[in-house]
């Protein structure tokens, strides 16, 4: 009936027979009935009725009965949804509209009772409660053809059913006794209606097509709730605890309605056979409710049960033990007790040996098949109702408990199990013993039987069986928790691994613990039934102990001990506990007076931890009374035998037996020995019993009495604890440590701690159990304070003793601090062996007591003198290992002990979490900081063993460490890195901090020494690693964490600057260093000082920088500046001209000011103020402060950018300020006064006429583009100021012109080249022609003067052939820097003068114009081929150099880097000069006769191991046009020969050794694959390879389409050059991203993805990849991965057949089609845009071929006719062109010959296939083809061509025999495929 979630089993909640009746009762029902019935009221014999019997009949509600109809469906779906609107409609109707559809709704409710699912039945039950709740009253007159079928639904086998059903009755007699009313009303018709349910068969169930396996259920279903409710209904109507009747109308309907239930069960039993046929039903619910049934029939109406039905009934009932079904026992069980109670006789009347026992045996055997919970408590009930003679006692009873026994073992799976039956088999067991009289007839029966029971169960069975079972102490947590209260650790049984699996595999936890639970509540049964039966037990008992104890070496007998102790442990616990005296007297005291001799003779720790377990349950006098009981000792024998042993002759006996034989040394069972003696201290002598075990314990001291000291404190430290926990600690002996405190051990420890090597190995051991505090928990302690401070500091000085002795000098110092104190020193430790000795004694007892350290209040100073000792050890572990590592191994030997302890402190202080220093006082940590980091500046000032890279990386390890432990809070932080960083003798260098007034000064040293430097820049070395660590605002600007003080709302705590504790003189101390190891002011920490700012809040950054700022122009006013330094005239200057800055203050001031603007961090406001300032200190009344006017031009330089407004404006704009006014009046003030100097030709050293020009030219800077290719002025100048520079630079050149000689001191001329690019920038347009001819003949001379310079360079290296590298750098290091310099101006005047050539401003008539180019042309072409000598004379040198090694060449490359500017200037004028330039000096360079031309020069230069970025970009743009381009990759020889027509293809292909490729690019080209794939995706070699290829590319691309250079750069590429270098391109295209994301254009690609799209498609469309190179430096991921994509798009362009056979060698399909996807993407859209576009522009059409092209399907149509013949042939372009070859089909033909057809199709896509190139050189190349063969020209009989579709040659190779010509090609690869050199076809030797 719709067996959903497990239908077919009864329900938990399912009651059966007469319960059920009682859990129809409400809560609080007192008496058993049906529906909570209670009293004995009756139901009125009236019948209440609705309406009028004359009243007419109303008819049934329309949608009512249409919904009624509905229910008779088969579909439970219909059903549902009906009953569903029903229970809506009844809710809404009222009962006069409802009333008159109950009799249709009853025979429908009867129907659905009876239907499989049971949603139906529920709903149905449901819709009954909502009809009764409506018609209420009008149900009355239909209640008897309902009553039936609703109490039987009561009882459905689903809960959920029958819980709805019940609602429904309550709905309508919601009183108790109007339901039992109801009920006896309806009698007759709820019996009939069950009886006809019984007499149902599957078939007859149901009208309807149902499943067979469904109707069986449903009719098992129905029959069962039927037997049940039967049951049920006679418990009700048959009880007669009724209480009395208000009436005798109620009493006469309550007689009646019980004599119909009689009447019909006693009908019931006769028709169907006592119910056999039911009990025998193959279903269990069946079986079950039938069994209920009988059971109410035996309980209700046993007059009934004659004696023939008894008989029949019997053999079922009593027979009942063969039932397996356990949901049947609990039924079962109520029926066999109480038929066996109302029918004793009944067992006479069978044989109840093969009926009854022999199953019953089984039933035991077998668990009673998953039933205990049902069936053990029922045994002892089954015992009581067996008659005494239908059983043989002792028979009987003992197969009973065999069997009983041996179902044990389905019962440990389960812990209920257990529980229950070892529950059950005690009351069997005692209940045996106890009713022994029933079955026997005199005493000696009665005792015989007993001791049988006891023999044969007790100890044959349950004993012997406990022994067997697996140890199992500490798997019980009860037991283990009793253990644990007598002992920590030793006492503790611990099983084999073995046993423990054998529990946990087979017994569940709690198993033995209810096991001998069991045993010991039987033995207290028997005790108190008869104590004699003890005596059996306990004999055997006795004998298991001394068994056990006498075979020591036994696994088997210790395992029997330990089970025999945690039986002793559950007496205890069961027995002992609740006031039993029989264990002792009985059980343990005999066993003890006959054992404890063995005991003490053995050696047995098992046997001495059952001793421990007796003192413990019974107590120290009782236990020692029951040894010496039956001893013939003299201390007992004036004592009676069952007085209590006196405290005087219990503690005699305690000392002289007990303590020396637990005190013995070198015994197995010593640790147990200490339990017992623990365990024998009583409170009552406590003081007396520990002082004797530590006098014997310290009489003497060796090393065995210190290993049984060490170990009697850790057991007195466990019996602490124990005592501890046990009471009330006032009233306990032993629960504190003070009890334990003696002055003997207070000595002892001493003692032990005061000796020298060598230690005994318990030594250690006994100092820690004494002191105690190996964890934070243990407070206790068993020597005084006193006596531990002592001890304390002989552990420091022997750790002190240690640091003395170490290899490292600031560990030394670092010991020296710690001896600050006076100390007395170690005796007798002079070798290192005792030193390591005593250092590793101490450790160990740190080890185990460093919490008891932290306890001691006393010494102030111990606890961070130790700790400070441990820290230092443990960094000498790391300063080790840092120093030896890659020493030999001998070295190490040396110092290995030592390195090993240090490694076994530093495990020891990991051990010390952060909780540990987080507990410790402030005014600790504070001196344990301050020694820490007093002992990191030793090792930073002194340790001379370590390079200055490791000793500041280990001293900022030190310290993040010291940080990390102590510091709690960023107070504390900062207090200690004030310390760190306070004054020294060697440190701070430039600037003496003053910590305490938080004030700075500055200090110059005039002699520095040398270590004082050495100190300055290890520690700023120092300081920059922990900046990298901690960061800018911990380190310098001392920054806190504050809280906000306002509460209205939590606000985050934020980092702000304290002033306190900011550390400008730090900054600037770092900034005048400058440099250090491993970095420098540039490059990490003014980086790092600007990132902090950044993130900062304006006023704490600005008060910081303004400190520093001001402590750097102080010092720089002081010190000075060099009269020679300036900076350059470009704006912003570069950097590496700051290293040229000597003056410390004055770079470090340069350098802070530069970036600072340069960052935008400052404005034009501070610029202002800085301005001012500078002009006030530069006169001290009338006199010129020189320090002031010297680095005046240094600053002016940073603070001109600015201080002025941009060049863009007119040249005449007025300053629209008054600040801005005021500035240009004091410039030009500066001018005027320069201009009343001489001509600098005339000016000799020591006036400052060059401090003014210098300062004077630091205010007209330029700034250069971006891509330094134009100079624009910096500021936007008067007229007023034109004029005074212009005629400063004539007072120059006239100076120059008048004057017969040339001043040539550096000096001048630098001045001089200065101001004449100052002039040419801001007043060029006034010059003149004569000014004009000045400047350029000047930055010619400049220029020529460096190109005589490079050109001798590479003389010197030309034809060297020994000592080149040394040669290399002295001529290196020996070139003058200021020619460089000078040219340097030059060439950007020269830049500038070709600008203006270039921008063509013509303000006057052209012939008067000075900027004319006719008039310049020459003298431009001129410098600019000066400009490319020098450009090859500096790549010839690296070439040649390069010749050599290596080493040669990076000395030439490395040279450049030294003024980096002006190489970048040159390949700027390289990159712009002329062809006709380029060409002259070239012809210049050959003529010159160096050993590399100048390619090799030019490649020397793109390929430097070195680069500089513009060098390596101008040397790829002359590499890749004229005049180089043609010798760029081929030999003079070689080149020359492809010119030759007649030259035969097959020699080219065959003698490929004839054509030699450049050696700079064929190392590149030809590279090994695997070596290419290998390489980092951004090393220079990669790069180098993609510049290779990119060249090459270019130039087949520049190459005419049928020149010979073309053909054979292509072949060259197809045979010689490998193609991963596709595969390496797309090492740099994240493929994964190319499949999923480029499906929308653009839009959802990652930006470095988009960019290598971006750059794929601009090579394609641009036809170069120039601009790609010249973005490529400097070299990062997203620049070579542009690069490739460039490259990638060129060759897509360029060599398409190349790239299509490279992607169609590829074999894995993802990577295949996430090319094709970014391919067809970015790539092909414009590839098929430029193919169409030139075949349209190619005018290949003539009279004979025409051509046509369809870009919106991206076709072209090839149309060729001749005479009468034609065809025409249709290109396709494929989507992923041109990774996809074209698609060719011929759609008309005509007069041409399928062969022929075919012939030319082929021929067609060959050639479009293979054609590395353009698809318009494809069809111009087929077309002359078929022009040829109409011409007369025989085909190739191999590719069937005229003209090779590869080198378009024609077929010249004539085979001798049968005359055909072949291409040259073409039998090549025949002859090298074929492995044989015969003809095609003839087959004869060619």
């Amino acid at each position: 009936m719709g067996r959903q979630k497990g239908e077919a089993a009864r329900s938990k909640a399912r009651p059966s027979s007469s319960s059920l009746a009682a859990s129809l009762l409400p809560s609080g029902a007192t008496a058993v009935g049906f529906g909570g019935y209670v009293g004995t009221s009756r139901l009125d014999t009236s019948v209440p009725t609705t309406q009028d019997a004359a009243s007419p009949f109303w008819d049934i509600d329309g949608e009512l009965a249409q919904h009624l109809k509905r229910l008779s469906r088969k579909d439970p779906t219909t059903k549902l949804k009906a009953l569903t609107i029903l229970s809506t409609l009844l809710k809404q109707k009222s009962a006069k509209e409802v009333s008159p559809i109950i009799p249709q709704w009853a025979f429908e409710y009867k129907k659905l009772l009876l239907d499989y699912n049971r949603e139906v039945r529920r709903a149905s039950h449901d819709t009954m409660a909502n009809l009764v709740s409506a018609v209420g009253r009008d149900l009355a007159p239909h209640l008897k053809s309902l009553m039936g079928p609703w109490w039987f639904s009561q009882f459905d086998a689903v809960n959920e059913v029958s819980q709805a059903a019940k609602r429904s009755f309550q709905a309508a007699f919601p009183a108790q006794d109007k339901r039992l009313d109801a009920l006896m009303l309806c009698t007759d018709e709820v019996f009939m209606y069950l009886e006809e349910n019984l007499k149902l068969t599957p078939q007859s169930l149901s009208d309807k097509a149902v499943a067979l396996d469904e109707l069986q259920e449903m009719h098992q279903q129905v029959i069962s709730s039927s037997l049940l409710a039967l049951a049920t209904l006679l418990d009700v109507l048959t009880s007669e605890k009724h209480g009395p009747k208000n009436s005798s109308s109620e009493l006469k309907h309550a007689l009646k309605a019980r004599s119909t239930a009689i009447s019909h069960a006693e009908k019931l039993l006769s028709v169907h056979k006592c119910f056999l046929d039911f009990l025998k039903s193959q279903s269990s619910v069946t079986r079950s409710a039938a069994y209920s049934l009988v059971t109410s029939c035996v309980k209700n109406i046993p007059h009934a049960l004659n004696e023939a039905n008894i008989k029949t009934l019997t053999p079922a009932i009593l027979g009942a033990f063969q039932e397996t079904d356990p949901t049947c026992h609990s039924s079962m069980w109520e029926a066999i007790l109480l038929f066996s109670r109302r029918f004793p006789e009944s067992w006479t009347t069978l044989n109840v040996h093969k009926t009854l026992f022999n199953r019953f045996w089984n039933f035991l055997r077998n668990g009673c098949f998953g039933s205990q919970q049902v069936s053990y408590p029922a045994l002892v009930l089954f015992l009581d109702c067996v008659p005494p003679k239908a059983i043989t006692m002792d028979k009987f009873f003992l197969e009973f408990f065999q069997n009983l026994w041996a179902g044990k073992v389905h019962s440990q799976s389960s812990n209920a199990d257990q529980l229950v039956f070892f529950q059950s088999y005690r009351e069997c067991f005692l209940w045996a013993l106890q009713n022994a009289k029933r079955y026997c007839d005199g005493v000696e029966s009665i005792n015989h039987f007993r001791r049988t029971i006891v023999d044969e169960v007790l100890l044959k069975l349950l004993w012997h069986d406990y022994l067997m079972v697996p140890s199992f102490v500490s798997n019980d947590r009860t037991v283990t928790g009793q253990l644990k209260s007598i002992s920590a650790s030793e006492v503790s049984i611990q099983p084999s691994e073995e046993n423990m699996k054998k529990l946990d595999s087979k017994y569940p936890i709690g198993h033995v613990r209810e096991f001998g639970k069991c045993i010991t509540e039987i033995l207290s049964g028997i005790f108190s039934l008869e104590p004699n039966l003890l005596s059996a037990f306990c004999l055997t008992f006795v004998e298991n102990c001394l068994d056990a104890f006498q075979q020591t070496d036994n696994v088997e007998s210790c395992e029997n001990i330990e089970k025999i102790i945690g039986f002793l442990l559950l007496v205890d616990l069961h027995a002992v506990r609740k006031g039993d005296s029989w264990p002792l007297s009985y059980l343990v005291g005999p066993m003890l007076s006959k054992s404890f001799q063995l005991i003490q003779t053995i050696d047995s720790s098992n046997a001495v931890k059952f001793m421990v377990v007796v003192v413990f349950t019974f107590g120290p006098r009782k236990v020692v009374q029951e040894i010496v009981r039956e001893q013939n000792e003299p201390i007992c024998q004036s004592e009676e035998k069952n007085t209590d042993l006196s405290l005087k002759h219990f503690l005699q006996y305690f000392k002289e037996i007990i303590v020396p034989w637990c005190l013995q040394i070198g015994s197995c069972s010593t640790l147990a020995r200490l339990d017992l003696l623990l365990a024998l201290l009583d409170d009552e002598c406590f003081s007396e019993q520990w002082d004797s075990v530590i006098l014997h314990a310290t009489v003497t001291y060796d090393s065995n009495n210190a290993l049984i000291l060490a170990r009697l404190m850790e057991k007195t430290r466990e019996e602490i604890i124990k005592r501890t926990v046990a009471g009330n600690l006032n009233h306990v002996q032993g629960a504190i440590p003070k009890h334990w405190h003696h002055e003997l051990l207070d000595s002892t420890a001493l003692l032990i701690a005061r000796s020298l090597p060598p230690f005994g190995s318990s030594n250690a051991q006994f100092i820690c159990a004494a002191l105690g505090g190996i964890m934070e928990e243990d407070k206790i302690c068993l020597v005084s304070e006193e006596t531990s401070i002592l001890i304390f500091e002989e552990i420091f000085q022997k750790l002190q003793a240690f640091m003395g002795n170490s290899n490292f000098i600031w560990v030394r110092d670092a010991n020296a601090l710690l001896n600050a104190e006076e100390h007395v020193a170690v005796q007798g430790c002079g070798s290192s062996t005792s030193v390591l000795e005593m250092a590793t004694f101490a450790l160990e007892v740190l080890n185990g007591s460093l919490f008891r350290l932290k306890t001691l209040t006393k010494s102030s100073g111990l606890l961070p003198g130790v700790l400070a000792a441990l820290f230092v050890i443990d960094w000498e572990h790391r300063t080790s290992a840092v120093f030896y590592d890659g020493l030999d191994n001998e070295a190490y030997a040396k110092v290995m002990d030592r390195f090993s302890f240090c490694k076994y402190v530093h495990a020891f202080r990991c051990k010390m979490d952060d909780n540990f220093f987080r507990t410790l006082s402030l005014d600790c940590r504070r001196t344990l900081g301050s020694t820490l980091v007093q002992a990191v500046r030793c090792a930073l000032f002194n340790e001379d063993k370590l390079d200055v890279d490791q000793v500041t990386s280990l001293g900022c390890f030190y310290v993040l460490d010291v940080l990390d432990s102590l510091c709690q809070g960023e107070v504390e932080e900062q207090t200690l890195l004030d310390e760190l960083l306070k004054n020294g003798d060697s440190w701070p260098l430039w600037i003496m901090p003053d910590i305490n007034g938080g004030q700075t000064s500055v200090t110059l040293e005039i002699e520095i020494t040398s270590s004082k430097a050495s100190v300055s820049h290890r520690m700023a070395a120092f300081v920059d690693k922990l900046i990298s660590k901690l960061g800018i605002a911990r380190i310098i600007a001392g920054s806190v964490l504050c809280k906000p003080s306002s509460t209205e709302e939590p606000a985050e705590e934020v980092m702000t600057s304290d002033s306190h504790y900011s550390r400008a003189w730090l900054a600037a101390e770092m900034l005048c260093t400058w440099k250090w190891q491993g970095g420098s002011a540039l490059s990490s920490f003014l980086p790092s000082l600007i990132q902090y700012t950044r993130n900062q809040d304006s006023f704490p950054s600005d008060n910081l920088l303004d400190s520093v700022v001001e402590i750097l122009l102080d010092g720089a006013l002081v010190q000075g500046a060099s009269s020679q330094m300036s900076l350059s005239i470009i704006y912003p200057p570069p950097y590496d001209e700051l290293e040229n800055v000597e003056q410390v203050f004055v770079r470090a001031l340069v350098l802070v000011l530069d970036t600072l603007f340069k960052d935008s961090i400052w404005g034009r406001d501070k610029a202002l103020g800085l301005f001012n300032l500078l002009v006030d200190r530069l006169f001290v009344g009338e006199t010129i402060n020189s320090n002031c006017l010297k680095i005046l031009p240094l600053v002016m330089s940073v603070l001109i950018g600015p201080l002025s407004s941009q060049a863009g404006e007119l040249a005449n704009a007025k300053p629209e300020s008054s600040e801005g006014n005021q500035i240009h009046d004091i410039i030009e003030g500066w001018l005027q006064r320069t201009l009343s100097f001489p001509p600098l030709n005339t000016w000799y050293s020591g006036e400052d006429m060059e401090d003014w020009f210098q300062l004077v030219l630091s205010c007209y800077p330029l700034r250069a583009t971006k891509e330094m290719q134009q100079f624009r002025p910096q500021r936007c100048i008067s007229h007023v100021e034109q004029g005074l520079l212009l005629e400063l630079l004539r007072k120059q050149r006239l100076g120059s012109a008048t004057s017969t000689t040339v001043n040539k001191l550096p000096l001048v001329q630098m001045l001089l080249s200065k101001l004449a690019v100052v002039v040419v920038g801001y007043c060029w347009i006034e010059f003149s022609q004569e000014d004009w001819e000045f400047i350029l003949y000047k930055s010619r001379w400049y220029i020529e003067s460096v190109v005589v310079l490079m050109e001798e360079v590479a003389e010197s290296v030309n034809g060297s052939t020994s000592g080149i590298v040394e040669n290399l750098q002295h001529t290196v290091s020996a070139l003058d820097s200021s020619c460089l310099k000078l040219a340097r101006n030059a060439l950007i005047a020269f830049s500038m003068f070709c600008g203006f050539i270039g921008q063509q401003i013509v303000e006057k008539e052209n012939d008067l114009n000075p900027l004319r180019p006719d008039k310049w042309d020459l003298i431009k072409d001129r410098i600019l081929e000066g400009i490319l000598r020098l450009f090859f004379s500096t790549g010839a040198a690296e070439a040649i150099a390069g010749s050599y090694s290596s080493m040669a060449s990076s000395v030439i490359a490395s040279s450049r880097f030294d003024d980096c500017y002006f190489w970048e200037l040159v390949a700027l004028s390289v990159i712009e000069s002329s062809s006709h330039a380029r060409e002259r000096a070239i012809k210049s360079f050959e003529i010159w006769g160096l050993s590399k031309d100048a390619v090799s020069s030019l490649y020397a230069i793109l390929f430097s191991s070195k680069p500089v970025p513009y060098l390596q970009y101008a040397a790829y743009v002359i590499l890749s046009s004229e005049p180089v381009a043609d010798s760029a990759f081929f030999t003079e020889d070689t080149s020359s020969s492809l010119d030759e027509d007649d030259k035969d293809p097959l020699d080219l292909s065959l003698g490929a050794n004839k054509t030699q490729l450049r050696e700079e690019i064929s190392i590149f080209l030809e590279k090994s694959p695997f070596e290419i794939l290998e390489l980092d995706l951004v090393s220079p070699e990669r790069v180098h390879v993609f510049l290779a290829w990119s060249l090459l590319i270019s130039r087949v691309l520049s190459s005419p389409s049928s020149s010979p250079t073309r053909e054979k750069l292509i072949q060259l590429v197809q045979h010689t050059s490998s193609s991963s270098i596709l595969d390496c391109i797309f090492q740099h295209v994240p493929l994964e991203l190319c499949s999923t994301s480029v499906k929308k254009k653009g839009c959802e690609l990652p930006a470095g993805m988009l960019e290598v799209a971006a750059a794929a498609t601009r090579a394609i469309t641009d036809n170069s990849v120039v601009y790609a190179v010249e973005s490529l430096w400097p070299l990062g991921p997203d620049s070579v991965a542009c690069f490739a994509g460039a490259i990638y798009g060129l060759m897509l362009r360029t060599l398409p057949a190349y790239v299509r056979g490279w992607f169609n060698d590829i074999r894995d399909r993802a990577t295949s089609s996430a090319i094709e996807s970014f391919t067809r993407t970015w790539c092909s859209p414009p590839l098929i845009t430029n193919e169409l576009s030139q075949i349209k522009k190619a005018n290949l059409s003539d009279e004979n071929f025409s051509v046509s092209v369809s870009k919106s399907a991206n076709e072209v149509v090839a149309t060729y006719t001749k005479d009468e013949t034609g065809m025409d042939l249709v290109i396709r372009l494929p989507a992923s062109y041109s990774l996809r070859p074209v698609d060719v089909d011929c759609t008309r033909s005509l007069g041409i010959s399928e062969v022929k057809q075919r012939k030319w199709l082929l021929s067609m896509m060959s050639f479009v296939r293979d054609q590395n190139g353009a698809l318009a050189e494809a069809i111009r190349i087929w077309k002359s083809n078929f022009d040829k063969e109409f011409d007369g020209v025989e085909e190739c009989p191999i590719c069937y061509s005229v003209i090779h579709t590869a080198n378009h040659s024609l077929p010249r190779l004539a085979c001798r025999t049968c005359k055909h010509k072949f291409h040259s090609a073409c039998l090549y690869k025949w002859f090298s495929t074929s492995h044989k050199s015969n003809c095609p076809l003839c087959q004869s030797p060619f």
